[in-house]
């Protein structure tokens, strides 16, 4: 029988996952004096079968805020039910084995490929010009509701990329930053992501090439705390069955 959940956690908690104690059964929270069971990395055929072997338990977890909008499903067989479909499938396997000994190998026709057609000659191509341009963008990234950088006890791990660079930046407490990156001539846009421990923000923001002086553009990049999303949440783990 399959047996269909959600999760849920109806009180999330605020203590910081890093700063607990790893053990073999996750990590121990001091705070609540409980384990706290990481599922945020696991996948969904995994959580479901966490769930299954836990079933009553009470559990604290880590969760993405996405898996609280799954649907996830095991499922759940009697030993007795194991055990005959053990039996009949043994049997299946038995006839089948006896059966495919008693038949004729089968003839296959092969077919002649179609010729293919090669040609020869000079290989024409096109070569379009490079509007790809190198810059550096240095500046301050700054909460707006304070106009000042974010408090890392809130945001630990605050990582700044822009235009996908190679050079992903972990900002310290000043705020600053000073990052290489590729842009487009005609770009009016930049793509800035940013990432915390638990926090994840993509967006755009106005580029003008026309402010970039000897290759280097000087701009802040003002966010505010709302446009950050929680991408993991963590507390008491709720499993809401679904009715068949």
């Amino acid at each position: 029988m399959k047996k269909k959940f959600t999760l849920e956690i109806t009180s999330p908690c605020s203590e910081n996952f890093d700063k607990m104690i790893p053990n073999s059964n996750g990590s121990f929270c001091n705070s609540c004096m409980k384990n706290v069971i990481d599922l945020s990395q696991k996948t969904n055929s995994e959580v479901a079968k966490f769930i299954s072997e836990n079933k009553g338990k009470n559990i604290c977890a880590r969760l993405k805020t996405v898996q609280l909008e799954e649907e996830f499903q095991y499922n759940e067989t009697s030993k007795i039910n194991t055990l005959k479909y053990a039996a009949v499938a043994a049997s299946i396997l038995l006839v089948s084995n006896v059966s495919g000994q008693e038949k004729e190998p089968i003839k296959t026709e092969i077919n002649n490929p179609k010729p293919i057609d090669y040609r020869v000659g000079r290989v024409a191509f096109s070569q379009t010009e490079n509007q790809e341009i190198s810059i550096i963008i240095k500046g301050k990234l700054l909460n707006a509701k304070t106009n000042r950088p974010f408090d890392l006890n809130n945001f630990p791990n605050l990582m700044l990329t822009i235009n996908d660079s190679e050079s992903t930046i972990k900002m310290s407490s000043s705020g600053d930053f000073l990052i290489p990156v590729k842009v487009l001539k005609d770009s009016k846009t930049l793509s800035i992501t940013i990432t915390a421990n638990d926090y994840y923000l993509s967006k755009t923001i106005p580029f003008d090439v026309k402010s970039v002086k000897k290759n280097i553009l000087s701009q802040n990049i003002v966010i505010a705390e709302e446009e950050l999303s929680k991408v993991v949440i963590m507390g008491g783990l709720g499993v809401n069955y679904i009715p068949e």
